[in-house]
């Protein structure tokens, strides 16, 4: 597949593993959150660094997954399209697909993931069955054990992590992270326009400002 494998673009943002916990829960805090969820969140990353990469994934999608409810952005932030940075979605309680990707990126980069091993890939999603020719837009995360391994795919309405070639119900659009952009409407690897992912550099820069160093 080689929408998986191309890359096209490079953002120059870098995400390091030191984070600042008393200014993240601050900012839950200020969003209307309880510490309690700040705490188990803490504890899941902290204990989930001295694991191998394959148990970080399952702790931390299983801890989105179970403790986040799935709602639509109108429902929860009055508005048809906001991406929620991860102590937002904490706060909440509740997040859209895109809000679940975003917090399980950020979440696993700092239990100690690489940044180039992760991909937040917006799919369409083929609703009633892997033959429907009904679809909608979905996101979800994306982990590469090796820049050309078959990718594990985290899905915030499917609890298990499988590999890219089990969810044939998914068909990939693009794909990105806070290093680049990789796609399938272009050609001879020429850059993509960013203009589409302006939201996603706005969220980098909130989530610095909570805490996110």
């Amino acid at each position: 597949m080689t929408f998986w494998l191309a890359a096209l673009l490079f953002l120059h943002w870098s995400i390091v593993s030191a984070l600042d916990f008393n200014q993240l829960l601050t900012a839950l805090k200020r969003y209307g959150g309880q510490p309690y969820i700040f705490e188990n969140w803490q504890s899941t990353l902290n204990k989930s660094r001295s694991l191998p990469e394959p148990e970080k994934l399952i702790r931390l999608n299983e801890f989105f997954n179970r403790n986040i409810q799935s709602n639509d952005d109108q429902v929860i932030w009055g508005q048809s399209d906001y991406w929620a940075t991860p102590m937002e979605t904490l706060a909440k309680g509740s997040g859209d697909c895109e809000d679940f990707s975003i917090a399980k990126y950020f979440s696993l980069v700092h239990a100690g993931i690489p940044v180039e091993k992760l991909r937040l890939v917006y799919v369409k999603a083929r609703i009633g069955g892997p033959r429907s020719d009904i679809t909608q837009a979905h996101m979800v995360l994306a982990y590469y054990a090796t820049p050309d391994a078959e990718p594990l795919v985290l899905d915030s309405l499917i609890t298990d992590i499988r590999p890219a070639s089990r969810r044939i119900d998914l068909l990939p659009i693009f794909s990105f992270n806070s290093q680049g952009i990789w796609g399938t409407a272009t050609s001879n690897n020429a850059p993509a326009s960013t203009s589409k992912l302006s939201r996603w550099q706005t969220l980098l820069s909130r989530a610095k400002a909570e805490g996110f160093e």
